[in-house]
């Protein structure tokens, strides 16, 4: 029965690169901005994703954990699809929220079941413990399809802002061949009384209960909501320097390139430098960078702050799914993952109005920086308690 799984990896990936070979990211807000809304309102479109994450996540988990990874797979994929077709064909606030949240109850589908497909086929397999290897490869493949992405969509964007959302509509189409054909692979045990009050139990466990799951999962929240609000803001402060279209795809491009290498090395990054030292130095560059990117006005300094920004999230995001991932059993892995997700999109949902009110009524640089502390005092205020789980787990 071993080795049949691994055919699951390569699909995991092609399944990665339909979600993450986004044309339409380095440009969105710029779309947004021609369609005539306010950085409020592109920001309370995203709010709303995000929004829509957050109410299906943990059931969607739930469901990964009893139907299997693979029917909410399935299921993220199509409603992915779908979401881009609103967007080909439709204009205007009301419409973008349609799509905004189809594309969000679709990755909800997703997030963590992938992950823990990944994990169940490793070790299926007996090989677990590369687990952090080919999550570091899988979220490699997806940075390195998000900076292809992001050069063609800003070259698209130059054609037509709309065109990058028509061929985003076949990118996402690949991804329901690749979850329909998915092996799925046995675990240890299965829930079998399906019910809401499980889900609860879950929760519970990994908020309440599990002091060492708690932390991990609070910590990892604040730094990936950290590292998302940059993936929408710095595209407007680049166009605010004056830069087209498709510069800022060739920006995506290089940055996603740039932390797609350094999520190569993140495993031997981390063992080099020790936990400690690792979650400290990706915590302070990812925070601090708000600080920097608001208090520079020049782009020849803000490139560089986005760069080493950019490394320390190709850190920082596998290394920190794989410390929740070793200390979670088998049997809610998926549910436990989405937690995690749902903590990020619901930290974004406040945070994004926040951002674009701040921006505005005062200015984008302004509400980079005041963010930017925010997020640091978030940090600051946790990070302590998640290491102290660390030195208990060695």
């Amino acid at each position: 029965m071993q080795g049949q799984f691994r055919k699951n990896i390569g699909r995991l990936y092609i399944i990665k690169v339909a979600k993450w070979f986004m044309l339409t990211m380095p440009i969105i807000m710029l779309f947004y901005k021609d369609m005539g809304l306010t950085h409020e309102e592109a920001f309370q479109l995203k709010a709303i994703y995000s929004i829509s994450i957050v109410v299906f996540e943990i059931p969607s988990g739930y469901l990964a954990d009893i139907l299997g990874r693979k029917y909410t797979l399935i299921l993220g994929t199509i409603l992915g699809t779908a979401g881009f077709i609103f967007y080909s064909f439709g204009s205007g606030y009301w419409m973008f929220l349609v799509a905004e949240m189809t594309l969000g109850i679709g990755q909800s589908f997703i997030s963590g079941s992938d992950s823990a497909m990944l994990f169940d086929s490793l070790k299926a397999d007996g090989r677990k413990h590369q687990y952090l290897k080919y999550e570091g490869l899988n979220f490699s493949i997806g940075n390195y399809s998000e900076a292809l992405a992001g050069l063609a969509g800003g070259a698209l964007a130059e054609i037509s802002l709309h065109l990058p959302f028509y061929l985003q509509t076949g990118i996402a189409f690949i991804g329901i061949p690749a979850a329909l054909t998915l092996i799925e692979p046995p675990r240890e045990e299965k829930r079998k009384r399906p019910g809401f009050m499980d889900i609860l139990k879950v929760v519970r466990y990994a908020l309440v209960q599990n002091n060492q799951l708690r932390w991990n999962l609070v910590y990892s929240s604040i730094i990936g909501t950290s590292t998302l609000t940059m993936a929408w803001v710095y595209q407007l402060r680049l166009h605010e320097f004056g830069f087209t279209e498709i510069f800022i795809g060739g920006t995506a491009t290089a940055l996603n390139l740039l932390v797609g290498t350094v999520t190569l090395f993140s495993s031997k990054l981390e063992r080099r430098m020790g936990k400690e030292l690792t979650v400290l130095s990706t915590s302070i560059i990812i925070t601090g960078g708000f600080i920097a990117g608001g208090l520079t006005h020049s782009a020849v300094f803000f490139l560089p702050v986005l760069g080493i920004f950019y490394m320390a999230r190709g850190v920082a995001t596998p290394v920190l799914k794989d410390y929740i991932n070793q200390i979670t059993p088998s049997d809610i892995r998926a549910t436990v993952l989405s937690v995690r997700s749902l903590l990020i999109r619901a930290i974004f949902a406040v945070m994004a109005p926040l951002f674009g009110w701040i921006s505005d009524h005062l200015s984008l640089s302004q509400a980079l920086w005041i963010v930017g502390l925010v997020f640091m005092a978030l940090s600051l205020s946790t990070v302590s308690l998640f290491l102290s789980t660390l030195k208990k787990a060695q």
